[in-house]
């Protein structure tokens, strides 16, 4: 049966704007359910236009089936569902949802992911960044690709490099310097698009970098593609491993998940020294370029998909019931442009680039440093000094969250000064091999607590909502350092025939940036102090003035 107003006009009933045909009206009629008598509007055009009703009910009406009686072996058959006919305009097919809504009905909220789903997933956004910088970490295995092409220029021959010997470096020099150029636009791109986008471009440019360089010997297309592609690319994969994780936890694991996921990083000579070893003795420098390009490019590619930020509203773990336990000094989030404004931005910056650099000097020469000592097993000291490098990412992560950032910066410093010094006799000459090889392993380990520290410090002083690009300009001092410092190692070896003038430079910077980190330590105590006795002079002057009002 269908309502005696439908379809008359506009001025009688708005259900009835929308066109209908004659088999779809049979078919309402047949299965109505005369919902149309609960009708406000059907009430009131009956009082206003009787007519209307009168001519309706002189029509023969179809009851509805749904009503009759079934018989009993009928009641088990399947509802017949009427779908919306096509030529139905979308307004009358809204209208008829709207018109069997059931207002006591109620819509199943969409539960919310559990703690322990949320928990997993960040763990998940970890592991992927921690497995795509154990990819890029191909980066501290130089040392092996220049140890091959140093013996290619004494070899000489058809096929073999012709570079300036006191140019090794470069490539690797200039991959530091864009590693840490590709951190800031990656930072920004990452803090707008989100960090799969940016680690997807971080693994195809890595790739494409060592294919090239798989085809040629030239010094400027190593400059191009290792330096400028592959260290882009390493910029952009790195910068989008590193934040996503920081955001699904506690502030009070920063350190730690920091840590974990630039272990990776430095963890990477651990299986990449071997390898390119094998590599290069069984295939060659190029074609060992070539199998690092396309695996690295599939494997950062794959674990991308992995990394994501938390949804918009996302509290990570009981940060609630900690802050109401242990209130914390409240973050304000900086704007990169306002970095440039704050004292501490140049401290941690001159800081980082004495750190970076003096590490980076010697993992660019590990191999040379232990070929004196240990012979062909020198690429042995390589994969070591991966753990090394490994563990103070983590260690110091962890030390920070409990001693402070700065304090544990300080320590660190000071103690690769002391290494420097000691290793200007230890390494001199062919040395003992065990010696040798604790004494890098120790200077990587201090070179890798710069690299879990300052993403903290970054966090702690200027927040999240920026921190891809502010990290990825504090970052430009690893750049810089490596660039220069490196040269400048390489340079001096050249000109003096040993090692032991670059490390006496990198001892006395690292001194000078140990008391800069002096000034980053907060005095919480003195401060506390001066409050309370501030506090109690004005209580007991308030007082004063209210006995002599009285």
């Amino acid at each position: 049966m269908v309502c005696p107003f439908y379809g008359k006009s506009e001025d009688y009933c708005d259900v009835g704007s929308g066109y209908i045909s004659a088999h779809d009206a049979k078919t309402i009629s047949t299965y109505c359910s005369c919902r149309y008598n609960t009708c406000t509007k059907y009430h009131e055009l009956t009082d206003r236009c009787p007519e209307l009703l009168q001519a309706a009910v002189a029509l023969p009406r179809t009851p509805p089936r749904h009503r009759e009686a079934a018989p009993p072996s009928a009641r088990a058959r399947k509802p017949i569902a009427i779908p919306f006919r096509n030529k139905w305009p979308l307004p009358f097919q809204m209208r008829n949802i709207s018109a069997n809504y059931d207002p006591n009905y109620q819509i199943p909220k969409e539960e919310n992911m559990s703690k322990e789903t949320m928990k997993n997933k960040g763990w998940t956004v970890v592991l992927a960044g921690t497995g795509i910088n154990l990819a890029l970490g191909i980066l501290y295995a130089w040392s092996i690709f220049k140890s091959a092409i140093s013996d290619s220029i004494k070899a000489g021959g058809p096929g073999a490099f012709t570079w300036d010997p006191a140019s090794i470096n470069d490539p690797y020099a200039v991959c530091c310097l864009f590693f840490a150029v590709a951190m800031i636009v990656a930072g920004k791109l990452q803090d707008k698009f989100g960090p799969k986008i940016t680690c997807i471009i971080g693994g195809l440019l890595v790739g494409s970098g060592f294919m090239w360089i798989s085809q040629t010997t030239s010094y400027w297309a190593w400059v191009v593609g290792f330096g400028v592609l592959a260290g882009g690319g390493m910029g952009f994969g790195y910068s989008a491993a590193t934040p996503p994780s920081l955001k699904w936890f506690t502030p009070a694991k920063t350190g730690l998940i920091a840590g974990i996921v630039v272990s990776g990083f430095g963890l990477a000579s651990v299986y990449i020294a071997p390898l390119a070893t094998y590599l290069l003795g069984a295939y060659g420098l190029q074609k060992a370029m070539m199998v690092f390009g396309i695996a690295f490019a599939l494997v950062v590619c794959s674990l991308a998909l992995l990394i994501s930020n938390p949804p918009a509203g996302y509290v990570a773990g009981d940060a609630a019931s900690l802050a109401k336990k242990t209130p914390a000094k409240a973050v304000v989030d900086v704007s990169p442009s306002k970095l440039f404004t704050d004292a501490k931005f140049y401290t941690l910056w001159l800081c980082y680039f004495i750190g970076a650099g003096a590490g980076l000097m010697v993992i660019g020469s590990a191999k040379g440093l232990a070929k004196a000592s240990m012979g062909e097993m020198a690429f042995l000291v390589v994969a070591i000094m991966a753990v090394g490098n490994a563990a103070g990412r983590l260690v110091a992560g962890v030390v920070s969250d409990k001693l402070g950032r700065a304090n544990t910066l300080t320590f660190m410093l000071v103690f690769q000064a002391v290494l420097m010094f000691v290793a200007i006799p230890g390494l001199s000459g062919k040395g003992n091999p065990f010696l040798v090889g604790l004494l890098v392993t120790f200077m990587v380990f201090n070179y890798g607590t710069n690299l879990a520290l300052f993403p903290s410090f970054a966090k702690d002083y200027w927040g999240m909502k920026n921190f891809g690009m502010n990290y990825g300009i504090l970052f430009s001092a690893w750049g810089l350092g490596g660039l220069l410092l490196v040269r400048v190692a390489e340079m001096l070896k050249v000109k003096t025939g040993a090692d032991t003038a670059s490390f006496a430079v990198a001892g006395v910077m690292l001194l000078v940036g140990a008391m800069m980190s002096l000034t980053l330590r907060t005095r919480k105590a003195a401060v506390a102090v001066e409050e309370t006795v501030t506090v109690g002079a004005y209580d007991e002057e308030d007082l004063a003035l209210q006995e002599i009002n009285r």
